[in-house]
């Protein structure tokens, strides 16, 4: 066969131009995809960390209540800090005063945006004394939110959450 007959074997220029037109298109169609995947993901970890933590300031006012961990009799109960959920407290219902943790770690806020923050200041606090709709941090860890301003994809912002 010699170069240059209609018999030649392979792909013209145009055939290619178009190939790559067709998978550019498809790639800008799947990116807004792929973003709203990881948004997804973060509202997980989102949900989750406020679930664990929650769980855990719980546990600690309960652990009051059964007078296990010494508190102040006009305390509210909840713990002063919430690195104290962490770092663990004396159980003084025990002789030997053994400390009880109410969480291994404490998770961070996964919309914070500086990964070297610490874990407990990635989170907004509300004391038990603070109002519901305006939280403010306090004398004890009532309830934590996120400090994010961006919103869910549910339309709800993080820090209502």
């Amino acid at each position: 066969m010699r170069a240059g007959t209609p018999d030649a074997n392979g792909f013209t220029l145009i055939e290619l131009v178009v190939t790559v037109a067709i998978l550019g298109v498809l790639a800008m169609l799947a990116l807004p995809m792929l973003e709203a995947t990881a948004q997804r993901q973060k509202e997980t970890e989102l949900r989750a960390a406020l679930r664990e933590i929650r769980s855990a300031i719980d546990a600690y006012h309960q652990a009051v209540l059964d007078k296990k961990i010494e508190s102040a009799a006009d305390a509210s109960g909840y713990p002063p800090e919430l690195d104290a959920l962490a770092s663990g407290v004396k159980d003084i219902s025990r002789p030997d005063a053994k400390p009880i943790y109410f969480l291994r770690r404490l998770p961070r806020d996964p919309f914070h945006p500086d990964p070297t923050t610490p874990a407990a200041a990635t989170w907004g606090l509300r004391s038990y004394a603070s109002a519901p709709d305006e939280p403010q941090p306090g004398d004890d860890v009532f309830d934590v939110h996120s400090l994010s301003q961006r919103k869910g994809l549910n339309g709800v912002a993080y820090r209502e959450w």
